[in-house]
């Protein structure tokens, strides 16, 4: 498979990316035309191909990567009469770069196997940003042997791609990750709110948490929020940070494991969607909190 034609279903904000880097590293792609898409304009001017329908797209690929919400958009484009499997061509490799539930992935690779096809878990973490960039992170659960036959692929748009374990091992992983990540970024804009209140300055408040425990990731990409109101730091719905914790909380319910931070993290999200709206980027939970303090 030195140059395998690809489809990509998911052309969202991560998406949009991952799909320009293909086409720009030579790669025949075709997408999935969906009302939920960025605008295409800029990939068809590299060359890249759009389908109608699901099957339209199975009958053109040897590779699908999904990058879609979750794990019921997943389900919903791989399974039943019109999804993905029933148009399987045999051999062909499905790679999810969605962030789904574990207890859900596993069925699915099974799926995919009993259909002739071939499964990897393989969801991101970073930002859009980095995806337009090509320098996205991948956490990719599966066969070693069948991660090193598409990693061509992969590195069109990962920078580091790093093999978790088995089929399941890398939507664990990235659940992980994502409850690290947000808990970070709600405890940060929990204390900013606070400071606002009791009127620190947010330069103050950021050059005094970068110089000691509070320095990292998380707050710089809250940094420019706190600054200018800026919510592009970090460019991720509050809908699908309600959804990671969601999964995340479930996934530690099903092992047994402690979930008390976690459940406050996800109920702190709750109240910022039905507050601000399921659109309303991250960093603005800071304005959030502190609307909630003030009242």
């Amino acid at each position: 498979m030195n140059t395998p034609r690809i489809g990509l279903i998911g052309v969202g904000l991560m998406g949009h990316g991952i799909a320009m880097n293909i086409a720009r590293k030579g790669y025949a792609l075709t997408v999935l035309e969906h009302p939920g898409n960025q605008p295409l304009d800029a990939l068809r001017a590299q060359g890249v191909a759009s389908a109608a329908s699901v099957h339209e797209l199975m009958r053109q690929v040897q590779v699908l990567i999904l990058c879609v919400t979750g794990s019921p958009q997943v389900e919903a484009v791989l399974l039943g009469e019109e999804g993905a499997l029933a148009a399987l061509q045999p051999g062909t490799v499905v790679i999810d770069c969605s962030t789904a539930i574990p207890s859900s992935t596993e069925p699915v690779a099974r799926a995919v196997a009993a259909a002739g096809g071939r499964f990897l878990d393989a969801p991101m973490t970073r930002t859009p940003k980095e995806a337009a960039e090509g320098r996205l992170n991948l956490l990719v659960g599966g066969e070693a042997a069948l991660l090193d036959e598409v990693r061509p692929v992969l590195q069109c748009f990962a920078e580091n791609i790093t093999h978790t374990g088995a089929v399941g091992s890398g939507h664990r992983m990235k659940l992980l990750h994502n409850y690290v990540s947000l808990g970070s970024v709600s405890l940060i804009a929990e204390a900013a709110a606070c400071a606002l209140a009791a009127d620190v300055a947010p330069q103050v408040f950021l050059d005094v948490l970068a110089k000691g425990g509070g320095g990292g990731v998380a707050l710089e990409r809250l940094r420019p929020y706190l600054l200018q109101q800026d919510p592009s730091g970090l460019r991720f719905f509050m809908s699908n940070a309600l959804k990671d914790m969601g999964y995340y909380t479930a996934m530690a319910h099903d092992g047994g494991a402690a979930d008390g931070i976690a459940q406050a993290v996800h109920d702190t999200f709750a109240a910022a969607v039905a507050e601000g709206g399921p659109q309303a980027l991250v960093p603005e939970l800071v304005a959030l909190l502190r609307a909630k303090g003030a009242g």
